[in-house]
């Protein structure tokens, strides 16, 4: 193969992600997009409606499920760093794209441990599924879980904007740079 056709093969399929990180990244996408609308539809219900504690039940039982994919990712990240990214951004660029999915970790711990502490705190346990008691690992503390609570609640601010601009980086990569960064992630049936 000579210069030419190695460079256009590396530009028309850039190193990919795993299979194994492609479905943790899906998997605890479709999870996000589950557990959002699930806290709104939660909030809607009238405080004595049975249904309320069922759908919180859901709500935190999917949060523990997204902490637990998140460690998972960031294991699976240290024993197979992801790709380099696509095409050639510059160097704030790069920094940006860092610091923004560096964020969206760091929020994908804090939602579901303040949602976590702000129920233990309140003296409600954390059963997942209404299957699985998870260990309380704090007292009852009012002052805590409402400092838990706002925490959480700001949180989900930060998260919309930051799954927003996740979007619309992966949108502009695929419809304007058009440089595969969203094919990275697709599984190789899906992105041809």
């Amino acid at each position: 193969m000579n210069q030419t056709s190695q460079t256009t093969q590396t530009a028309l399929d850039p190193p990919r992600y795993t299979a194994s990180a492609q479905a943790l990244h899906w998997i605890s996408a479709a999870l996000m997009f589950f557990v959002v609308p699930c806290a709104w539809y939660m909030l809607s219900l009238a405080r004595e409606d049975p249904a309320r504690a069922e759908w919180h039940t859901i709500h935190k039982s999917v949060g523990v499920l997204i902490l637990v994919l998140t460690v998972a990712r960031l294991v699976w990240r240290g024993i197979k760093p992801p790709p380099p990214m696509a095409g050639h951004p510059n160097p704030l660029e790069k920094l940006l794209a860092e610091a923004a999915h560096g964020l969206l970790y760091v929020m994908l711990f804090v939602m579901p441990i303040s949602g976590y502490l702000g129920s233990v705190a309140n003296g409600r346990a954390v059963n997942l599924f209404g299957v699985l008691p998870l260990p309380t690992l704090i007292a009852p503390d009012k002052e805590l879980a409402h400092v838990a609570h706002l925490f959480h609640e700001a949180g989900q601010w930060v998260v919309y904007l930051l799954v927003a601009m996740h979007i619309l980086a992966a949108l502009g990569h695929t419809l304007i740079r058009k440089d595969g960064t969203l094919e990275r992630m697709l599984p190789k049936w899906l992105a041809k």
